[in-house]
């Protein structure tokens, strides 16, 4: 296949990129720089609506996956940038896309359980409604944005990933530093459901949209087994050998990170990959423990 990536600079584009290619596939990326040295590379800016027409040519699948990182405080400002850097482009691509004289097969589209809210122990799948908030909000509509290209027949494919755990990037990367000299703990009361997968799995969950033609719509992207914050910071101090003695109350983390605390880090989304098990997808690590120790080489 001739597939188009966004994000290709980002966590999970660095990691699926390669894993297309050796697959076979063809792979050109969409980049926010003009006269790139690379080969492959075209120019698009979805604020200007600019993308050049050449990267739109013989496509079989579009993967967008470019977002602004939102693990940061929330100004309104930030807000803002996190919001048209989801919602805006993806209109933008969807509708460029979907007027195309010779359009893509398949559009998969990040998303997140962001989705959901903060719900508690209530188990999520994808029918279950979207919560309230500002990243529920952004997610609602940022889903809402494929709809061009689903009206004109595209197969679209709205991957909500969770907690994405790699050790060169993202949550865990950022939590390595203090949980290795011992000044992990709990954030808030630690009842909080994170729901997370293996940037292994989310490689392997996009490649599975790619060839599984039956899967459409919003799809989990996250472990069968989430775990709550008390249990993560349990298993990833003993993965690490090391205590996790130092927790960070609620009032400390809206403190330190305003809003963003609140639903990111303090919000309980317990989600199930219904579809993706449905569809048969079958995940390399679905435990907790056994995924750490991968992906920190503690075999």
């Amino acid at each position: 296949m001739k597939i188009l990536i966004t994000g290709a600079t980002g966590l999970i584009g660095k990691a699926l990129e390669p894993e297309l290619r050796k697959e076979g596939h063809d792979v050109v990326r969409l980049v926010r720089q003009r006269n790139t040295t690379g080969c492959c590379d075209f120019y698009w800016n979805p604020a200007s609506e600019e993308l050049e027409p050449a990267a739109l040519l013989g496509l079989d699948a579009v993967i967008h996956l470019s977002g602004e990182n939102i693990a940061s405080r929330w100004t309104e400002i930030r807000k803002r940038a996190i919001h048209d850097s989801r919602v805006k482009s993806t209109s933008f691509l969807s509708k460029t896309i979907s007027v195309h004289e010779t359009p893509p097969k398949t559009l998969i589209c990040a998303s997140a359980i962001g989705y959901y809210g903060d719900r508690g122990d209530e188990i999520l799948t994808e029918t279950s409604k979207f919560g309230t908030g500002f990243l529920a909000d952004t997610v609602r509509q940022w889903e809402a944005a494929t709809t061009p290209a689903s009206v004109k027949g595209i197969r679209v494919v709205n991957m909500r990933f969770g907690m994405v755990l790699s050790a060169k990037g993202g949550a865990l990367a950022k939590m390595l530093p203090a949980f290795k000299f011992g000044g992990g703990g709990i954030v808030g009361s630690g009842n909080q459901y994170w729901s997370w997968a293996t940037i292994d799995d989310v490689v392997g969950a996009i490649q599975h949209a790619l060839k599984t033609e039956s899967l459409e719509g919003p799809v989990n992207v996250v472990s069968p087994e989430p775990a709550t914050n008390r249990g993560f910071t349990r298993i990833l101090s003993s993965v690490l050998s090391r205590p996790a003695v130092l927790p960070m109350p609620a009032f400390a983390a809206k403190l330190a990170f305003g809003e963003m605390a609140e639903q990111l880090l303090l919000a309980s989304a317990r989600v199930e990959p219904a579809q993706l098990l449905a569809s048969g997808y079958e995940f390399g690590h679905s435990e907790l423990e056994g995924a750490l120790r991968h992906l920190l080489k503690k075999d």
